[in-house]
């Protein structure tokens, strides 16, 4: 029986039932990031002069290992938690798919394949940059349905003067206390983030080589590093919040390789110069 679940108040994590099966919100919005992720990195990809097959032989394994990744990250910086519930750690239906986990394993994982295939790696981060940070705002809704990756409590009359709707206030009301939507602050700064690298992207013997995916790292890694200090979810390592450190170190790397490659480096190209407008 295929029905769509219907509850007042908070909105339900189920989209809807099949049979025995229910599907959550959860998985269809990061399906649908990922779906739309994958067809604007093949439209870019294409741009660049790149076959479908190559294409095709990126994506999908960064995809993959990206995925794992995330879980990983996750499942690490909880580890007593999973070994005392491993059945969980493979219940990726119930959140827990940390962002900078994702970007490493799928990082990694380009990183060896464009070298196996003597492809331009810097090239192809800065292919995925931009649909990177459109992921993760989509991605954040996914959160917001799960009610989890949100801030501190908060009132009622707080969220109504930040011109909230009422269904997205209501949601944000757990169990009587109402909640900083810090998924929905993340997910506004990864939106302008977007189309920020794609304006930058486009731009004629604008940005060299290189300089989107360090744009990436350091616009991301400024909002997130606020953001986390408000959220009361975050994973530590002792008395440290993992991606406040991880997004400090993001903003360092980014602009440390734009600074060194504008004094240093000579002959790089502009990431517009081989480029094959539509």
């Amino acid at each position: 029986m295929f029905y769509v679940r219907q509850i007042l108040g908070a909105l339900n994590p189920i989209a809807f039932e099949l049979g025995p099966f229910s599907i959550r919100w959860y998985a269809i919005i990061i399906v649908i990031a990922i779906i739309l992720g994958d067809f604007l990195i093949r439209r870019e990809g294409q741009r660049k002069g790149y076959d479908e097959d190559t294409l095709f032989d990126l994506i999908f394994p960064a995809l993959l290992f990206g995925g794992i990744g995330a879980r990983l990250y996750y499942v690490l910086f909880r580890l007593d938690y999973y070994l005392a519930n491993p059945s969980e750690i493979i219940a990726i239906w119930h959140g827990g798919m940390a962002i900078y986990g994702f970007v490493i394993g799928a990082g990694l994982t380009l990183i060896y394949l464009c070298r196996k295939k003597n492809i331009n790696v810097v090239e192809n981060f800065d292919i995925i940059a931009p649909t990177l940070l459109l992921g993760q705002a989509i991605g954040r809704w996914a959160n917001f349905m799960n009610q989890e990756a949100h801030g501190g409590p908060v009132s009622r009359l707080f969220l109504e003067k930040l011109h909230l709707p009422g269904w997205l206030i209501e949601q944000m009301n757990i169990q009587g206390t109402y909640y900083h939507p810090t998924f929905l602050y993340e997910s506004i700064w990864s939106f302008v983030g977007f189309f920020l690298l794609i304006y930058i992207r486009r731009k004629k013997q604008f940005a060299l080589e290189g300089e989107i995916i360090a744009g990436y790292a350091i616009w991301y890694g400024l909002g997130r590093v606020w953001i986390e200090g408000m959220r009361t979810d975050s994973l530590y390592l002792g008395p440290l919040r993992i991606s406040q450190w991880v997004s400090a170190l993001f903003i360092i790397v980014g602009l440390v390789f734009i600074v060194y490659r504008r004094l240093h480096s000579t002959n790089i190209p502009y990431y517009t110069d081989n480029r094959y407008e539509e």
